[in-house]
């Protein structure tokens, strides 16, 4: 085992002197380490073998030596035969090179200044060459900084582009090529910059100048709709003036005296050719829905007048103009869907305000003038390709309110009519007076006309006059559907329906609160029915005067009547209604001057005083009343009557009486003889027979009952169909004879010792009693 450790250890000595032999020292250490990591004692076993190895090599290194030391020797002695001939050779050889170097040094230097000028040659060559590429650089850069200067942007930008692209490439090596493509960058920018400055300042003009814009579109409308065919677009179109707005004379505006539409044009070609045109068309058209929201937003008394509307259409149409050149003179900066957005927001917000403002509107001819302006500002759209049929939607309400305002303007002049008549018939004095009349106002009748001059007309002063002002209600309310592009039918429909609102509510209201007037007297009202029976009669007049205007037959399925002649009936039924209310209170007014002696022994033996005057009034007023219809005059007649006889029966029955004499039974009996009288002379022609005297037949029988005393019939036949006194009540005649019980109790203190008197005064008691008993009976049975 020992033996071949100790093998195993001498070939690695071995192996280790070889490597040590054939490296480099510099290499030797990991190879000596090598030594000591091996066993131990290895090292001193190494040591020797390296000293054995060293001894071998001296042996070898001494036979070499002694077998090359007779050759060295040789060598020696020949080198030192040949340096005597070698200093020789060597002092030839300098001084040959001495005078070499002189005759070449001049050669040497005109050698380097042909070199020196070579190099010079070559680099001047090279600097041409080089210059040859670099001036085009410079020169297109120049030329950029003038097209910079004189705001040439776009031409700018395409030689940037051709600097980028074709000569920087180039001569890219040098420095000022460098800088200028880092400043190329920010010159875009700038161009950028500029060109938004300018298209902001195109915007602002714009927005200041809208309103002339649109002031010259909707006069040129205005002017073709009177027989001008000029076409939109020769008004507006893209202007090559510098400068965006002049002012040339009128006559002769067109687009390019209005707008210069170059800054929109360089910008959006500006910012497409640097690639960020979606960034300029949504700027240019964020801004452009702002300046929308400020020209929709209109001032706050635009309502007072005209021009306030005139410059709010001016400036919406003047924006739409500019809208739609762009939308057809650039390609995608606005889009028709863009454009038609935009318009529908405005509209919306156009019919609120026009909503709001025209509700305050009083002046019919304001409205009127609204309603042109909105015409032309919709067919102005129109024509650029906008919807507006919902402006003339908006028309339509407009000329409700229109309607409304006619209506209060021409209640106004009604109500001056109605003050200012006389309520007289109208009298003429020859036949211009008479042809005057009835050329204002369709009057016919035969016996008026055989009538000589002077002669009256049966209706007042009112009658033409309200009959031509429903015609110039009439023609007034037609200029609104003038322009509104609507048929003969739809517009004949309108005027009739506006006809019959000024019939059924402002003349017919004006005609009811002048018949509810206090000042209004008999006389006046008679004079109003007979006013309010004329004017129905000049109905058909109307229609016939508003189917000449419209050529709308009236025969046609859908046209509308007029309510004339409902309205003048209304109105004389409530003026009838009226005479009767005054009729009754003027009789009350006499009544209450009555001042009857309740307590008298005997009458007068006349009637009262206040009754004949009463009597008398009833007879001058029904006397009046001729002219009146036959029914009105009967009818006012016989309520008058009525309420005559119930004033006096309530006036016997009065609780606040509680005595009466057979003296003042009496007194009142001769008056109401007096009212019989009247009731029979047919005060008013057309009663039969004796129908005017019923009125007073419940006070005859009252006062035939008392005045015969016949108790005895009025008991025994009470309840019979032919009794005498068959329209006397009980419980009436209960409560006066109970009145006259009490007088004769006062009268007569000492009457009880008189037998008559004692008699009579228990008849009246058990007649009391009896009546009394009829009531209660009368109460049960109901």
């Amino acid at each position: 085992m020992a033996e071949n450790e100790t093998l195993e250890c001498i070939t690695e000595h071995e192996r280790i002197l070889q490597e040590i032999e054939s490296t480099d020292t510099a290499c030797v250490g990991p190879t000596l380490r090598s030594v000591y990591d091996d066993q131990p004692n290895a090292h001193k076993r190494f040591m020797e073998k390296l000293d054995a190895r060293i001894r071998n090599h001296d042996r070898e290194i001494e036979k070499m030596c002694n077998f090359h030391h007779q050759g060295f020797v040789d060598a020696i002695t020949e080198l030192l035969k040949v340096r005597a001939d070698a200093e020789k050779l060597m002092g030839q050889v300098t001084d040959t090179n001495r005078r070499l170097q002189d005759a070449g040094r001049e050669v040497t230097a005109q050698t380097e200044e042909v070199i020196r000028c070579r190099v010079q040659q070559r680099n001047m060559a090279t600097t041409v060459e080089k210059l040859h590429l670099c001036i085009p650089v410079l020169e297109m850069y120049s030329k950029l900084k003038e097209q910079l200067e004189s705001k040439r942007y776009y031409a700018a930008l395409k030689t940037m582009e051709q600097l980028e692209n074709i000569y920087i490439p180039r001569v890219s090596q040098y420095r000022f090529c460098q800088i200028m493509a880092e400043t190329l960058p920010k010159l875009r920018e700038e161009i950028k910059e500029v060109s938004m400055s300018d298209l902001k300042d195109f915007l602002e003009s714009i927005r200041k100048h809208s309103d002339k814009i649109g002031e010259t579109a909707m006069r040129q409308v205005r002017v073709r709709g009177e027989g001008s065919s000029q076409h939109k677009s020769c008004w507006l179109c893209l202007s090559q003036a510098s400068g965006s707005f002049t002012a040339p004379d009128e006559a002769v505006l067109t687009a390019h005296d209005l707008v210069d539409f170059s800054p929109v044009y360089r910008c959006l070609h500006i910012y497409t050719v640097l690639g960020d045109r979606e960034t300029f068309e949504n700027y240019y058209r964020k801004q452009r829905k702002k300046q929308a929201r400020l020209v929709l937003q209109p001032q706050s008394n635009m309502h007072e007048t005209v021009e306030g509307y005139r410059k709010y259409f001016n400036q919406i149409v003047g924006f739409f103009v500019v809208e739609d050149h762009i939308l057809h003179a650039t390609q995608g900066l606005v889009t028709r869907v863009f454009t038609e957005e935009l318009w529908n927001m405005a509209l919306s917000k156009i019919i609120a305000v026009l909503r709001t403002h025209s509700s305050y509107c009083n002046d019919p001819d304001l409205v009127l003038e609204l309603k042109n302006l909105i015409v032309i500002f919709a067919d102005t759209l129109q024509g650029y390709g906008f919807q507006v049929n919902r402006l003339f939607d908006l028309l339509f309400e407009i000329r409700d309110q229109y309607n409304e305002t006619l209506l209060k303007k021409w209640a106004v002049v009604f109500r001056e009519i109605f003050e200012l008549d006389n309520y007289s018939p109208i009298p003429v004095e020859n036949e211009d007076e008479y042809k005057s009349v009835v050329g204002r106002f369709p009057f016919h009748d035969a016996e008026i006309e055989k009538q000589p001059f002077p002669k009256k007309l049966p209706m007042s002063q009112s009658v033409p006059q309200i009959y031509i002002q429903v015609k110039e209600f009439i023609y007034a309310s037609l200029k609104f559907s003038e322009s509104l592009h609507r048929s003969s039918t739809e517009v004949d429909d309108m005027l009739r329906k506006s006809t019959n609102l000024l019939l059924t509510r402002t003349l017919s209201g004006c005609l009811h609160n002048l018949i509810r007037k206090p000042h209004i007297g008999l006389t006046e009202l008679v004079q109003i029915i007979i006013n309010t029976t004329h004017l129905e009669q000049a109905c058909k007049y109307l229609e016939e005067f508003i189917t000449n205007i419209t050529n709308v037959s009236p025969e046609t399925v859908h046209t509308t009547r007029l309510y004339g002649l409902s309205t003048f009936k209304d109105a004389r039924h409530a003026a009838e209604g009226e005479i009767y209310t005054k009729l009754n209170q003027k009789i009350d007014e006499f009544i209450q001057l009555a001042d009857y002696e309740w307590g008298m022994a005997e009458s007068d033996g006349r009637a009262s005083g206040y009754l004949m005057d009463l009597i008398n009034f009833l007879r001058s007023t029904f006397q009046v009343f001729t002219h009146l219809p036959g029914k009105v005059a009967q009818t006012a007649c016989m309520s008058a009557c009525k309420h005559l006889a119930t004033s006096l029966m309530q006036m016997l029955l009065d609780t606040e009486l509680k005595q009466i004499s057979m003296g003042a039974i009496q007194q009142f009996n001769l008056d109401v003889i007096q009212c019989e009288l009247f009731a029979s002379s047919e005060p008013v022609p057309g009663f039969q027979g004796d129908t005017l005297q019923l009125a007073f037949i419940d006070l005859r029988q009252l006062l035939d009952l008392f005045m015969v005393w016949d108790w005895s019939t009025y008991l025994a036949d009470y309840g019979q169909p032919t009794c005498k006194y068959l329209r006397v009540n009980p419980s009436t005649a209960l409560a006066l004879l109970e009145k006259m019980k009490d007088t004769s109790k006062k009268n007569n203190l000492f009457s009880q010792f008189r037998k008559n008197d004692r008699d009579k005064q228990k008849l009246i008691e058990t007649v009391v009693k009896q009546l009394r008993s009829l009531v209660n009976g009368m109460s049960q049975h109901s």
